[in-house]
C-alpha cells in the first residue's frame, strides 16, 4: 500500500527524519572512516618508500667511503713510488 504525506501523523513524521539524520551521520562516519583509512595506508606506504631510500643512501654513502679509501690509498702508494723514482734519478745525476 501507498500511504501519502497526508497520512503522516506529527509523530511518524519526526521518525522519518530522526531515521533519516541517523542514516545520513552513519554514512558520513563510514565515508570519514574511510578517508582516514586510505590517509594511513598512504602514509604507511609513503615512510616504508623512505626507509628504503634511507637504506639505500647508507649503501651508497658506505660504498662512496670505501671508494675514496681505496683512491686515498692509491694515491699515497704512487706518492711512495714517485719518491721512490725522484730518488733514482737523482743518484742518476
Amino acid at each position: 500500500m501507498y500511504v501519502a504525506a497526508e497520512n503522516l501523523g506529527t509523530g511518524e513524521a519526526i521518525a522519518a527524519v530522526g531515521f533519516m539524520t541517523a542514516a545520513a551521520v552513519v554514512i558520513i562516519a563510514v565515508l570519514w572512516f574511510t578517508v582516514d583509512y586510505r590517509k594511513s595506508k598512504l602514509r604507511s606506504a609513503q615512510t616504508e618508500d623512505l626507509r628504503q631510500l634511507v637504506g639505500r643512501f647508507e649503501q651508497l654513502a658506505e660504498n662512496t667511503l670505501d671508494a675514496q679509501q681505496r683512491v686515498a690509498t692509491d694515491v699515497s702508494e704512487l706518492r711512495t713510488r714517485t719518491a721512490s723514482i725522484e730518488k733514482i734519478l737523482r743518484s742518476v745525476d
